[in-house]
């Protein structure tokens, strides 16, 4: 099979080094897809569901050969996938997203602080050539640790939290703020990185496909 242009339907700065780091560069395409519309209460199905929806977004509007430019082989036909991820946290009996404001990030943290969440990222990779698309979802507990008042003040004015749906970033200063983790660390940040590489065999690329 020949070696595929992966195309990243997220603007997250996370999800793109953890490809980098894994000797990956894609295509950065946002999918600016409006996630309110979607209202589910089992967060597998959320995460999953919007997923598949931004990734499906930007596929409908490539064609392989638009985006051939952007291969080492530009003369040959290349096979392009979408891959997509969306994040929640869960916390007791409750999903959350990305905080709207600071005044929301400190009352989150003062939920999560000395407790264990969930957090929740789904994948869609979108294989265009072939017409698959492919849905999953990775967990990790996050044990969270037993934080001051003055350090969710100063945590949250970093401006960090209101970027991540788990109200902190597992690879810059809530690390700080993370006792342990159970389960796959990448998959905190908003990709796992195995999960990713198990679908991508089960589409019939290797990772020297992408290398």
């Amino acid at each position: 099979m020949s070696s595929p242009i992966l195309i990243l339907a997220s603007a997250s700065p996370a999800r793109r080094q953890l490809l980098r780091s894994a000797g990956i560069d894609p295509i950065i395409c946002p999918s600016d897809l409006d996630e309110s519309q979607v209202q589910l209460s089992n967060p597998v199905a959320l995460v999953q569901t919007l997923a598949q929806l931004k990734g499906e977004r930007i596929a409908a509007g490539i064609r392989c050969k638009d985006v051939a430019p952007h291969s080492p082989n530009p003369e040959q036909p290349e096979s392009v996938l979408v891959l997509a991820c969306d994040s929640v946290l869960v916390l007791g009996d409750r999903i959350y997203g990305k905080p709207a404001n600071p005044e929301e990030a400190i009352a989150r943290w003062q939920l999560m602080r000395g407790e264990v969440g969930e957090l929740y990222t789904g994948h869609a990779i979108v294989d265009i050539s072939q017409n698959i698309t492919l849905v999953n979802c990775q967990v990790t507990k996050v044990h969270f640790a037993k934080v001051s008042d003055s350090e969710i003040e100063a945590y949250v004015a970093t401006g960090e939290p209101l970027n991540c749906a788990g109200c902190f970033a597992i690879d810059g200063r809530g690390s700080l703020l993370v006792e342990k983790i159970e389960g796959c660390h990448s998959n905190v940040i908003g990709l796992s990185l195995p999960l990713f590489r198990r679908m991508l065999l089960e589409l019939g690329y290797t990772l020297e496909n992408l290398w």
